[in-house]
């Protein structure tokens, strides 16, 4: 199997984006277009993700599958119970039951991997943390390439010992779940330019720019600082081929969010979302609490799904470019880096 990231027309990833923006439809839109389409397993069972697998690689082999690794710092059972007796009232006027703290996920970690050490795929990439040296060795057995990712230069050294084919460097101004080692961790604030001008100072291995990438000068900028191609995500949830739902597309669009903030309210991880009424009125009382915060917040943001209020709306800073487009469109922009 061919590395997709040697061969791209356009140096461009489209980012995973868990819970419904990123299609088949979308993944296959971006490889046909030049760039380098992405399916986020996050949130799926392992025949939903297999299934998609499939819809993609009848008609593309320039993509890639994107998995969560399992939380290594534990939530607090105490600050979990806090934190759903302060949902609870936003609960009572949805009309949902009130949240109980649930139990701890792994996301079918190991049975995902497994299904993709037997049936490869082009890419396979990690977020939330580092998977093991054997989970590395068994995906390349198969012949698939293995990204990284990392937010900081320690995460990137982390990295580095496992000798990844290339790494994701994200930095502040990504939406969506910064990809922290850890959700105890509070991100580092640096820009993705920085970041990336740091990290190509200590090694040579490819890497790909997350984080801010709305518009082309911004993508020059990061190529000329060192890095390798780019990572787009915010740009491509308003495309028509994306699974964002309407509100958030609605809200995306509109111009009446002027502002994202870095929060945890929706699944007790750092993430990047336009600030809305949800933000500000639980703000206080965020906790770090991955994966249970996501599963307790779930029901509160299936009832308000058609009110931007109390949406999960991940958007990076570059969100006032977004435009009612195609994936293809969104390509080009891109094309000739």
């Amino acid at each position: 199997m061919t590395n997709p990231l040697s061969e791209l027309p356009v140096p461009l990833l489209q980012a995973p984006m868990a819970g419904g923006p990123s299609t088949a439809a979308l993944a296959v839109a971006v490889a046909r277009a030049g760039g380098l389409g992405m399916l986020a397993a996050g949130y799926k069972t392992v025949e939903a993700m297999a299934q998609e697998i499939r819809e993609v690689a009848v008609k593309t082999d320039r993509f890639g599958v994107n998995l969560f690794v399992p939380e290594q710092d534990p939530s607090d059972p105490g600050e979990l119970e806090a934190y759903a007796r302060a949902l609870a009232p936003v609960a009572a006027e949805l009309g949902v039951a009130a949240p109980q703290p649930g139990e701890f996920s792994d996301d079918h970690y190991a049975a995902k991997l497994d299904h993709l050490a037997t049936h490869s795929v082009p890419l396979v990439s990690f977020t939330f943390g580092l998977p093991s040296p054997d989970d590395v060795a068994r995906l390349r057995s198969a012949g698939t390439v293995v990204v990284l990712n990392a937010t900081d230069e320690a995460e990137v050294r982390a990295a580095l010992v496992l000798d990844p084919d290339a790494i994701v460097v994200q930095g502040t101004e990504a939406g969506g779940h910064r990809a922290t080692h850890g959700q105890a961790k509070t991100p580092l604030e640096i820009s993705t330019a920085d970041l990336v001008s740091a990290v190509r100072e200590t090694t040579a291995l490819p890497l790909i720019a997350a984080g801010g990438v709305a518009d082309r000068e911004t993508a020059e900028d990061l190529m000329e600082r060192g890095a390798d191609a780019v990572q787009v995500g915010t740009l491509f949830l308003t495309t028509e081929e994306a699974g964002t739902k309407p509100a958030h597309r609605e809200a995306l669009l509109s111009g009446r969010f002027g502002e994202t903030v870095v929060t945890r309210v929706f699944s007790g991880r750092a993430a990047r979302a336009l600030r809305n009424a949800f933000t500000d009125r639980l703000e206080v009382e965020q906790i770090s609490g991955y994966p249970q915060v996501h599963h307790m917040t779930a029901p509160l943001r299936a009832a308000s799904a058609q009110d931007p209020a109390g949406l999960n709306l991940w958007a990076g800073t570059g969100f006032a470019a977004c435009r009612e487009t195609t994936a293809t469109d969104v390509v080009e922009q891109f094309r000739g880096l």
